[in-house]
């Protein structure tokens, strides 16, 4: 357990560096996401995948900047939120507890609607909804929601980041097209890490 917990927080504070050279930051950053993946603990415990994906949520809102446009305050909190068949329990809760992102706090809202995901900074749009990815995406057109899924096609039919599978861990891949349109900048330090980025 000592060593999840070691591999969690490493990779959740694997950004603490940020003024050191591209390369070096995306090791750490590249670190981060192996350790998380590893099998440890002599009782078969695991970084979860989910447990991942929540780390990296953490991660993104680091990376990506949004117009001032989308807090009403400069104190407003910077909201995760999940639309669709929760995966994440208590994982995002947990990770982004205490926890504050360029002076923001963070809140999570882990059953949103569509008309409450549109306030959202960040929305996981969950594998449940992947019938109906069309309709949401043209719900939330117009706003500046960092959309994250973990579906076969999310960026191909308008989401910015995907998260991918690949040799047993978790890897992301990025819409940078869709994510530029809606007024997100993503930080060439986490397209840097990306399997792939389009656009």
């Amino acid at each position: 357990m000592e060593r999840v917990n070691k591999a969690r927080q490493a990779f959740a504070e694997g950004t603490a560096n940020f003024r050191h050279s591209g390369r070096t930051w995306s090791r750490m950053f590249l670190t981060g996401v192996v350790l998380c993946s590893l099998v440890v603990g002599t009782q078969g415990q695991i970084a979860t995948e989910y447990q991942i994906k929540a780390a990296f949520l953490f991660n993104f809102a680091k990376f990506v900047e949004w117009p001032p446009s989308s807090f009403s305050n400069a104190s407003a909190p910077l909201r995760i939120c999940v639309f669709g068949r929760d995966p994440f329990g208590d994982e995002l809760l947990n990770i982004t507890k205490d926890k504050t992102v360029n002076g923001r706090r963070l809140e999570v809202d882990q059953g949103v609607d569509l008309q409450v995901a549109r306030t959202c900074h960040i929305l996981f749009i969950a594998s449940s909804e992947k019938a109906q990815l069309k309709r949401v995406f043209e719900i939330l057109r117009g706003t500046d929601a960092l959309t994250v899924g973990d579906t076969k096609g999310f960026i191909e039919q308008g989401g910015m980041i995907n998260f991918v599978p690949e040799n047993s861990r978790v890897q992301f891949e990025v819409n940078r097209k869709t994510a530029e349109q809606a007024g997100l900048k993503i930080s060439s330090k986490l397209l840097s890490v990306a399997k792939l980025v389009v656009g």
